[in-house]
């Protein structure tokens, strides 16, 4: 027969990819995640995970009854959000999907006065290693509630981005460069120079790619980083140009020299998405309330 239990359990290894990991979220032993695995597999008679030495893998059956598993769980959280209510007491979990830096945003004082508010609720902070495009997957595959995006253009389908806050990315020379001294910087002045920026996926990325294919000049990105406030120390040892929001280049900005790029649309955008297809939980729903007040 099945139960709640197989779906919490087959869903955290299907997230986590790695049954030690899903037995750690799950605060059990990992045999135990095991053995109700191998339960639900006979009682649906279907084979729903493939197991390596590395990895997890879902197998076609696994990749169907995803989606109905979070539906099932979903629905009974719907439900005990309704009971919560009437007893005036939030509970569950909010899954939050975040950037490597949000400097934009104090995430920590957010979710630190959400936690003061509503103890009982608990709080799952995700980094994804993909910038915002593993976040928006995120959102659209369920296994995250909210998340702080920057994806510049029209939303995915199915999910809906609040914008919150907005920089123009400038950029950021090093002392000495050809370019330094000059009355104005377009995109096509930077033809063959090599670049210090994220990987793709990351917003910040995208903006400067869409930039550049729109004055129709390539680009070299010659260093990747994640830590957006490690670009211009890349530029100042002289290993590329960055394009970069002002308030990461350090204020005596010593070796280093900032422009504006004419005639670009360098604007990064920060929002906050959510799924437009499921409805979030009351949890979540307290959550995009705060930010609605504290960031505006």
């Amino acid at each position: 027969m099945l139960e709640l239990r197989h779906f919490e359990y087959f869903l955290a290894v299907a997230e986590e990819r790695n049954f030690t990991r899903a037995a750690a979220r799950l605060h059990v032993v990992q045999s135990g995640v095991s053995a109700v695995i191998k339960s639900l597999e006979r009682e649906l008679g279907a084979r729903l995970l493939d197991r390596t030495s590395k990895r997890v893998e879902l197998t076609d059956a696994g990749e169907a009854l995803l989606p109905r598993a979070r539906a099932a769980i979903d629905a009974v959280r719907d439900a005990r959000d309704a009971v919560d209510e009437v007893r005036g007491g939030l509970r569950g979990t909010v899954r939050v999907g975040t950037l490597t830096s949000v400097p934009l945003i104090d995430v920590p004082a957010l979710l630190g006065a959400f936690h003061r508010v509503h103890p009982q609720v608990r709080l799952r902070l995700i980094v994804s290693p993909r910038g915002s495009v593993g976040l928006l997957e995120g959102l659209a595959d369920g296994s995250l509630d909210v998340a702080f995006v920057s994806a510049p253009g029209r939303p995915p389908a199915g999910l809906r981005i609040r914008q919150i806050e907005s920089r123009r990315l400038e950029l950021v020379l090093p002392v000495g460069h050809r370019l330094a001294g000059a009355a104005e910087v377009r995109i096509a002045d930077l033809a063959g120079e090599p670049f210090v920026d994220f990987p793709l996926g990351y917003g910040n990325r995208t903006v400067v790619d869409r930039a550049f294919a729109a004055a129709g000049v390539q680009r070299q990105v010659a260093i990747e980083v994640t830590d957006i406030g490690s670009g211009a120390s890349f530029v100042r040892e002289g290993l590329g140009l960055a394009v970069l929001p002002p308030f990461v280049v350090p204020d005596d900005r010593t070796g280093l020299v900032l422009k504006t790029v004419a005639g670009a649309d360098l604007e990064w955008p920060l929002g906050v998405a959510v799924s437009a297809v499921r409805r979030p939980s009351a949890a979540a729903r307290a959550l995009l309330a705060l930010i609605d007040e504290k960031v505006g």
